[in-house]
């Protein structure tokens, strides 16, 4: 039995799990990567060399404290299960939590008595004509080509979407020698020059901005400021992106990869599982679960740090993280009240600092209704289960009124990615016809959280070995 379990191994979860050990807590960590660090701090596979910069010092650091902290790493666990809880037989006592994983194919059970989410987030990318063609990817799927492989996505590479990853990848792309043929930033000007005064609380991300732009200016990348992709078109892969300027004007450029991210959505499959109070905050990316000070959930003993809580930047993390690591502590009985107070003081400020910046980049990365109205009627939104634009309006005409409903009408949300894709344009399309994303609600948390294999679970078994029940007596 663990005092705490942390699941999530990004800035968050590696310094929840350094806290939560340091200060006398029995701790496991679990992360699905091999290694710890997170989508931003990803560390390189054996063998691979990462150039040095500010990203890979800063998630040396946090894994460098962490390995020296005595929690307990377990890496390579794919989590796919949560129970105990407040998930118990009515009128039964809360249990200790339970979380069941996947490990070199092998099924993992432990249980804990506090439970850390640090989930992060996943990404948005609001469906248009050609989205689904070989050669279009995510941002954030850029960036791991590029930080965990030494991969580039294509070598004539149009960059698209919202928020400072846009300039990150395009920088990291033009650095890896792949040719960058534009930018199309969602982002008018005027938007940015909003957001410069909470930059300015962090200067080392200012000039990190600056510097992403410098380098893409010296190669006179065009970046079309308030521009959208309107569709991406060839023949068996990706041949060239045409794009609407903020004029309406159309543009059409030659490439083989479009990297292209509208945002970052927070991963709430667990509270939701736990059926933890959420609300909607669409300047924090979405459906976020509902937190104090001190990232309590309104489930006793359940924490969420990081992105997983409301998009703040990898900035905010860390300090998020030991808050819920000392606020976990503290109800468990382990840290006094007095240390509680003494100890939260510091990360409470960092957090606060950190946030204000990272909340305005949130603001720029906030979902645009205007991409999710021009989405055309036969362009497919749910990739899994094939599900296009028109056949959820038609579900909506027939009278499902929100995302469950939805789901069980048209099957949308229910392949392997569990609406991580789909989710967030098909709840915009709700939202329109019901009156506001309040009202179109989010589909139900279940299980599994992640697919994972069923003979994995099952194991090797006879038919023999299986029970079978006396008759019922006639």
């Amino acid at each position: 039995m663990f005092d705490v379990a942390v699941l999530g191994a990004g800035p968050a979860g590696m310094a929840a799990a350094t806290e939560a050990a340091r200060r006398g807590g029995r701790v496991v960590l679990l992360e699905e990567s091999p290694q710890p660090g997170g989508q931003v701090y990803r560390a390189a596979p054996p063998g691979f060399v990462v150039p040095e910069d500010a990203d890979k010092r800063a998630g040396d650091a946090l894994r460098a404290a962490l390995a020296g902290s005595g929690a307990e790493i377990r890496t390579g666990h794919r989590v796919w299960g949560l129970g105990g809880g407040p998930l118990v037989p009515q009128g039964s006592p809360p249990a200790p939590f339970r979380v069941d994983a996947l490990a070199e194919g092998a099924p993992v059970t432990l249980e804990a008595r506090a439970l850390v989410l640090c989930p992060g987030t996943h990404e948005r990318i609001i469906p248009f004509p050609g989205w689904t063609l070989p050669g279009v990817i995510g941002l954030a799927a850029a960036t791991i080509l590029l930080k965990a492989q030494g991969v580039l996505p294509g070598r004539r590479v149009l960059v698209a979407g919202a928020g400072p990853l846009l300039y990150a990848v395009a920088a990291k792309l033009h650095k890896a020698g792949a040719e960058v043929v534009a930018m199309a930033d969602l982002a008018t000007r005027a938007e940015w020059a909003r957001a410069l005064p909470a930059l300015a609380a962090r200067p080392d991300l200012l000039a990190r901005g600056a510097a992403w732009r410098a380098a893409l200016a010296s190669r006179s990348v065009p970046v079309l400021a308030g521009a959208r992709v309107a569709a991406a078109e060839g023949g068996g892969a990706l041949e060239r992106v045409r794009i609407v300027t903020a004029t309406g004007q159309t543009e059409s450029f030659d490439c083989d990869a479009l990297c292209i991210g509208h945002g970052l959505v927070p991963a709430t499959e667990a509270t939701r599982l736990f059926r933890a109070a959420h609300r909607y905050d669409r300047a924090a990316g979405g459906w976020v679960p509902v937190l104090d000070a001190d990232r309590r959930t309104s489930v006793k003993l359940l924490y969420v740090a990081g992105d997983g809580g409301g998009v703040r930047g990898a900035a905010a993390a860390p300090a998020a993280g030991r808050l819920a690591a000392l606020a976990a502590l503290t109800d468990l009985g382990i840290l006094s009240g007095r240390a509680h107070a003494r100890a939260r003081w510091r990360p409470w400020a960092e957090h606060w600092r950190a946030a204000r910046t990272g909340a305005a980049m949130a603001r720029m990365m906030a979902l645009r209704p205007a991409l999710v109205s021009a989405i055309p009627p036969e362009t497919v939104v749910c990739r899994c289960e094939g599900v296009t634009r028109a056949e959820i309006e038609a579900a909506l005409d027939d009278g499902a009124a929100e995302m469950n409903q939805l789901k069980q009408f048209t099957r949308c949300g229910m392949g392997p990615c569990q609406g991580r894709l789909c989710g967030e344009a098909a709840a915009e399309l709700v939202a329109i016809r019901v009156g506001g994303r309040e009202h179109a609600g989010f589909a139900t948390g279940r299980m599994p959280l992640r697919p994972v294999p069923m003979e994995a679970l099952l194991g090797e078994f006879d038919y023999a070995d299986i029970p079978v029940p006396k008759p019922a007596p006639i």
